[in-house]
């Protein structure tokens, strides 16, 4: 992942990435660009998130963005270990139904 060492991700078991760290504003885009690059090849299809120790909004519109791109591409990936505090957030923005697997 790039330079912040506030966000870390990396290959779990087999199918597997593990997010860990702050999700946020300044952490979103190199997550999302990070993100988008390890899955290109098709073989991940879960994202556990269970390291994930805060989440903001711009870390909410991240993960969205991943799984709507993952999904474009034909992708099923799904989220694991989603904190309370992301779903939470999730519920309030009206789009908890989207971090559901396709």
């Amino acid at each position: 992942m790039a330079a912040d060492s506030a966000l870390r991700l990396d290959r779990g078991t087999p199918g597997t990435l593990v997010l860990s760290g702050a999700l946020s504003f300044a952490t979103a885009a190199a997550a999302l660009q990070a993100l988008d690059e390890a899955l290109r090849p098709g073989d991940r299809a879960r994202l556990d998130l269970a390291g994930v120790s805060s989440c903001d909004s711009a870390g909410l519109a991240c993960l969205l963005a991943v799984l709507a791109e993952a999904r474009g591409r034909g992708q099923a990936l799904s989220l694991q270990h989603v904190p309370d505090g992301l779903r939470t957030l999730a519920r309030v923005s009206g789009v908890e139904a989207l971090l559901a697997p396709a």
